[in-house]
């Protein structure tokens, strides 16, 4: 990851943009793409010189059909955009997020909760309330539970494959 990248990395990760995930070098079919959200369906692209090149720019033409074909949204940022204001380019992500979700596209919490319910928009995942019976929730075979000897939350299979 080149320096750019980077920084735009450090005010993407951690849900730090309205509680939206991101991850960074996601594949998508052939390709990968630069930063992607999968709840919005949001790939951002950071184009430095190299893309300004003609056989770069056939490449990110076919790339960009091929995401939009899937059903993703493209942005694609320059690099002077992100050199000239770091906090406009983090307001149009925030902006293209706010469009995917006034089309039906929702946040999502990082790991399913045990009572069904969403976190509230904009915070990160609280962990669930488990029963003190052993950590199991009822009726999930892969849900998550406690730890009994850490007091930790773990995966279950996790927990089933480490006990006696």
């Amino acid at each position: 990851m080149n320096p750019t990248e980077r920084l735009i990395w450090t005010r993407l990760r951690g849900r730090k943009v309205d509680g939206w995930k991101f991850r960074r070098q996601q594949p998508i079919g052939p390709y990968f793409v630069d930063f992607y959200c999968p709840a919005a369906r949001l790939a951002v692209e950071i184009d430095g010189p190299v893309h300004w090149e003609e056989a770069q720019e056939s490449y990110d033409e076919r790339r960009q059909a091929f995401l939009e074909a899937v059903g993703c949204r493209v942005l694609r940022i320059s690099v002077s955009e992100i050199s000239r204001d770091l906090g406009d380019v983090i307001d149009t992500i925030d902006a293209a997020l706010q469009e995917q979700e006034q089309l039906g596209f929702k946040r999502r919490p990082s790991r399913p909760r045990s009572d069904g319910e969403v976190p509230p928009a904009g915070r990160g995942f609280e962990e669930p309330t488990l029963p003190r019976n052993g950590g199991e929730v009822p009726g999930e075979a892969g849900g998550w539970g406690r730890s009994a000897d850490r007091g930790i939350h773990v995966p279950l299979r996790r927990l089933r494959r480490h006990r006696p």
